[in-house]
């Protein structure tokens, strides 16, 4: 029966551009120079950290997760987005629906708890110096990176097998702008008390406990910095901090609204400008942060340009 049900339902259609005439012609261009930005951002960081010997270190090993995490949870929502600017109606099939679910809640479960992991590692760099090497060895950091990709991946599997269980009754207007698991929920014809549930202890588990520890960790490294003596010092840990700082408050603030705004009360405009900035306005901030204010990834940086440079001088000079 519950099978049936669900078949009523083959295809969804995103009412989240809707109040925009010939949203096509506005938003296919800035959509597709907002993706491309993303992957060649986010690819440009995970390169240059695999070719700079100087940059194979825990905090970089942990940014190059990142940067991966940000290509993906762009490509499951924006490719499809611009496909359909160019389509009568915004539409999803089911099947489809479910599978973009499911990935974005895995990367973007896995990326807050990775952000709590990196919180952690600049708490070791800088509150315990003398056991950092031991606390973050490379084993560690393997397992804590990829603990939270499996971490991700459970809480998606958790949403993804109730939200299959809904029933929607014919009603396939999702008043969104991608399939995420709250729309689906708002326009499911059978008890959602359970999902609202998980949905609100998930939260607290993927969205608050990480912030809450990454705020906690910080409380302690900026404890420590302050007993720095030195200006110079204080100015070098505080810079090997911002940058994560600023991630961590976009990301977080970003999510916690949209996971935890009240049922009533925001209008379809403004649902559809926190999903837009939640999931693919930060990922492309992201390596613009990292790259602007990191001097060690301006210095890899420029240590690609120049070698790229003298290669081709070297390689005119011989033809």
């Amino acid at each position: 029966m519950g099978v049936r049900n669900q078949t009523l339902v083959v295809e969804f259609v995103f009412l989240g551009f809707s109040g925009i005439p010939n949203s096509h012609l506005y938003l296919f261009l800035p959509f597709l120079a907002i993706y491309l930005i993303t992957v060649l951002g986010n690819l440009m960081i995970f390169i240059l950290i695999q070719l700079d010997s100087s940059l194979q270190t825990p905090m970089y090993y942990f940014l190059s997760h990142l940067s991966c995490l940000d290509i993906c949870i762009s490509s499951v929502t924006v490719p499809k987005m611009l496909v359909n600017f160019f389509s009568h109606q915004q539409t999803i099939t089911y099947n489809q629906c479910m599978a973009q679910m499911f990935f974005l809640m895995s990367f973007t479960g896995t990326e807050t708890t990775l952000l709590a992991v990196m919180a952690f590692d600049r708490y070791a760099a800088i509150c315990k110096p003398l056991h950092y090497s031991h606390l973050m060895n490379s084993e560690v950091c393997t397992i804590l990176a990829f603990a939270t990709w499996i971490w991700g991946s459970l809480n998606a599997t958790l949403h993804t097998v109730l939200t299959t269980k809904l029933s929607f009754c014919g009603v396939n207007q999702i008043h969104h702008i991608f399939c995420d698991v709250p729309p689906l929920v708002g326009i499911a014809c059978n008890d959602v008390h359970i999902n609202e549930m998980v949905i609100h202890i998930a939260s607290i588990f993927m969205g608050g406990s990480p912030f809450l520890f990454t705020i906690l960790s910080y409380c302690f490294i900026l404890s420590s910095i302050l007993k720095i003596r030195s200006t110079a010092g204080k100015r070098k840990a505080f810079s090997t901090c911002a940058s994560h700082l600023i991630v961590v408050i976009i990301l977080f603030g970003t999510a916690l609204v949209n996971y935890n705004r009240p049922s009533a009360g925001y209008s379809l405009e403004t649902d559809t400008l926190i999903s837009t900035m939640y999931c693919i306005i930060t990922p492309m901030l992201n390596p613009l942060i990292y790259s602007l204010r990191n001097k060690e990834v301006n210095g890899a940086l420029k240590k690609v340009v120049r070698s790229q440079r003298n290669f081709k001088n070297h390689h005119h000079t011989i033809n």
